[in-house]
């Protein structure tokens, strides 16, 4: 079905791949393999050294000029497009591998989204359905091209789908089941506003039809007229709400509970929140409250989500590198309540940072370690709460230089915590990158150790 989409809707057109990175060349290989388009073109800031023969290259910083020159675009998640190349200020038709994927298959769908925690809940999920043997993929913004998976998909596969803003903003399909986990402030150095943010996580389910159904866990959302598809609510100790995690261990699916052990794998409350909107979708997909929970005891947990590093100079590390907002790094202090130094800080975004000094404020960790951009702010910022905090606060150029710190005033037998609260990109490719070079530099022998 995708193919045949595809073949329809690029015929005797100009075709342009506007991003050449993992999803675009997913894009061009099925575009390659079902032709009749009339011409084929690549933008790209950075150079292009394996582009198909006959394609036409637009590279350096003009590239997104060429889609002037184009009937259809594809546009990659990564591309922010600029002023002068968003759609509503162009003839062509901008389009996304998303949309497409969602064309062909939205029934089979189940799109899930949220500032934080898709990507635990989309894993957990398809492990779930590979346990109890339900025929599933996962792809999406969790690194998987969805045109990769078209080999894998008969009529009986569900479709599990990270879905992130980026592949949201423009999109003008929702998947059948769409869940919107949360929503926090983030990226407002690319959508501007809290608003514009929230209203393109909002596609998940503008879009949506009666019958089709929406998990919610955003207060206040949908507006009224806003979703066609019935509405779960998803919450935190609210017997009132569809799903809901009560009382910190209990997955409420309607009438069902399950009762959530305190072994799993996954650990801290927002995850058991994640678990009780997985076991909710599980549920209704057929899947015995038993094979769930074997599900959930047999996962593996992301990596740089609260991983233990281990224990090195006598203080253990725990690795919570995905952290980029406020929110995330209070879930990751009160997971672990024996956190000794915490260290927060990376690219300053712009984010509203006046929620974590108020956790700060009143939290009993010691030792708190900022860096680069954001951290500097933070610090800045302090001075206007009461004196204890800034003088638990100490800065520190980069992670280098913190780690060295950490390792100077951790208690022994304690945890120092990277929870940065912070993008990494004015340093470091990705939050991987980050977290990779905080464990080196934890086991490190000298003070600071390690490269990036």
């Amino acid at each position: 079905m995708l193919l045949k989409l595809l073949k329809e809707m690029t015929a005797s057109r100009r075709v342009l791949l506007l991003g050449y990175g993992r999803e675009g060349r997913a894009v061009g290989r099925r575009l390659l393999s079902v032709g009749g388009y009339a011409a084929l073109g690549i933008a790209d800031r950075n150079p292009v050294a394996d582009a198909p023969a006959g394609a036409v290259l637009h590279i350096g910083e003009t590239y997104q000029d060429a889609m002037r020159d184009y009937d259809i675009v594809f546009k990659s998640p990564g591309i922010v497009l600029t002023e002068g190349h968003r759609p509503q200020e162009l003839s062509c038709r901008v389009t996304s591998l998303t949309e497409l994927f969602l064309s062909a298959y939205r029934d089979q769908c189940i799109g899930i989204t949220g500032t934080k925690g898709k990507s635990t809940v989309s894993s957990l999920l398809y492990h779930v359905l590979q346990t109890a043997g339900v025929p599933s993929v996962l792809g999406g913004n969790i690194g998987i091209p969805l045109a990769d998976l078209y080999e894998q998909i008969t009529p009986e596969t569900v479709i599990v789908m990270e879905i992130g803003v980026h592949q949201l903003e423009y999109n003008r399909q929702s998947p059948k089941t769409a869940v919107l986990l949360n929503l926090y402030e983030e990226h407002l150095d690319h959508y501007g506003t809290m608003e514009y943010y929230a209203y393109c996580k909002e596609n998940i389910y503008r879009n949506q039809q009666q019958g089709d159904l929406l998990v919610c866990g955003v207060p206040g959302l949908p507006a009224a007229g806003d979703c066609k598809a019935t509405v779960l609510r998803l919450a935190q100790d609210d017997e009132s709400a569809e799903i809901s995690l009560l009382h910190g261990c209990i997955a409420k699916s309607g009438r069902e509970k399950l009762v959530l052990p305190d072994d799993l794998p996954l650990t801290g409350v927002h995850n058991r929140y994640n678990c009780a909107a997985v076991f909710a979708l599980a549920r209704r997909l057929g899947v015995c409250a038993e094979a769930i929970l074997c599900g959930f005891h047999s996962f593996q947990p992301l990596p740089h989500r609260l991983s233990p590093i281990g224990t090195f100079h006598g203080i253990r590390w725990v690795d919570d590198s995905i952290s980029t907002a406020c929110e995330t790094c209070i879930q990751a202090l009160n997971s672990l309540p024996d956190t000794d130094t915490v260290l927060i800080g990376g690219m300053d975004r712009g984010i509203s940072y006046e929620p974590l000094l108020r956790y700060l404020a009143a939290s009993p960790v010691p030792h708190i370690i900022l860096m680069s951009d954001s951290g500097r702010r933070i610090m800045a910022e302090a001075e206007a709460y009461p004196d204890g905090l800034l003088h638990r606060m100490v800065y520190a150029e980069d992670l280098s230089a913190a780690v060295c710190m950490a390792k100077q005033i951790t208690e022994k037998g304690k945890i120092c915590l990277l929870s940065p609260a912070a993008a990494s990109y004015n340093v470091y490719q990705n939050f991987e990158k980050r977290g990779e070079h905080f464990a080196q530099l934890a086991r490190a022998e000298s003070g600071s150790g390690g490269t990036i």
